[in-house]
């Protein structure tokens, strides 16, 4: 079963920890501010934002995604590939020319989950897409709206990663660019482990 992300909101500047990566950076390697362009920390601040996010397949800042699939994995319960999961907005099924139609909520439950958000089936099974379509699911993922409520370690690792890449921005080797020990300690235990069907039986 393929499935793929459609991210719907793109991070407003507003939203980046810009002043906290400028203070992390005078502190860490002595720049001055007025050396710093806005522009090419954003860039590595959304960089290592997204770097973060992958490893731990967690979203840290809210936001709205759509992710569609041919059909569910399991008919009873689907795991969700993005964590933590607040909401779930819209289940709809496309047809062959991608025409939705709604899921009624009263289908489907949301079971939320640190590491493994579930939509499970309210009854027998979720409802089926049609021969040649498929399933789009639409929630709300994120672990706060603001990043000063995002958890302070994956507030550090994003900072001290985006620090690494300002540092090494010049280098074209793996070596001195790769994903720094701090950082990875840091998510570890933001990060899945893999689970296979008996896993899911077990969180029933």
């Amino acid at each position: 079963m393929s499935m793929y992300l459609v991210d719907e909101t793109e991070l407003p500047v507003s939203a980046l920890p810009m002043a906290e990566f400028r203070a992390h950076l005078r502190l860490g390697t002595g720049f001055t501010e007025d050396s710093l362009q806005d522009s090419v920390l954003e860039g590595f601040l959304r960089a290592a934002i997204a770097s973060v996010e992958t490893r731990c397949s967690k979203v840290l800042i809210a936001r709205v995604v759509t992710w569609r699939m041919r059909d569910w994995r399991d008919p009873e319960v689907q795991v969700l590939p993005l964590a933590p999961v607040t909401s779930v907005e819209a289940v709809r099924l496309l047809d062959g020319a991608e025409l939705p139609t709604e899921v009624a909520s009263s289908a489907y439950r949301l079971d939320m989950d640190a590491h493994y958000p579930m939509l499970r089936a309210v009854g027998v099974c979720l409802p089926a897409p049609v021969s040649g379509g498929q399933v789009e699911v639409v929630a709300t993922v994120g672990f706060a709206a603001r990043w000063s409520d995002v958890p302070a370690d994956l507030q550090q690792a994003v900072l001290m990663l985006a620090a690494h890449y300002y540092e090494y921005r010049n280098e074209v080797s793996l070596g001195g660019g790769c994903m720094p020990f701090g950082v990875t300690s840091l998510i570890a235990r933001y990060r899945r482990l893999s689970i296979g069907r008996m896993g899911l039986e077990g969180m029933s």
